[in-house]
């Protein structure tokens, strides 16, 4: 059986303010890679003050372009997250799952809006 990985955000991005979608494409690339060699990965926001939508897309959002549902279900987990960060979470999950189960029919929906807007 494959060994869980810890990964603490804060010694990955090496601050409490996780807002820069580079940070959290940092964060994925470690998810990731523990995943992809069968391990499970738990995600730790122990100590993190600030967290936005783009640092959490890129950090898991995205990985459901490359993992399936079950397979980011049953091996990642994240803990010490504070309620409301676990909301946002949840938002962006969501969206990802629809982005990712039809990309060209979203891409299609926002450019149609911004088109709109123009």
């Amino acid at each position: 059986m494959k060994r869980n990985t810890t990964l603490f955000v804060i010694d990955i991005v090496g601050s409490p303010v996780c807002v820069a979608s580079g940070d959290g494409q940092r964060v994925n690339d470690r998810i990731a890679a523990a995943l992809k060699e069968g391990r499970g990965a738990t995600i730790s926001f122990l100590r993190v003050s600030c967290l936005t939508a783009a640092f959490l897309n890129a950090a898991i959002g995205q990985l459901y372009g490359s993992f399936t549902d079950n397979e980011i279900r049953s091996k990642l987990k994240v803990k010490d997250i504070e309620p409301a960060d676990l909301a946002l979470l949840k938002r962006v999950v969501e969206t990802a799952k629809q982005y990712f189960r039809h990309p060209k029919r979203f891409n299609k929906a926002v450019q149609e809006v911004l088109r709109d807007r123009g």
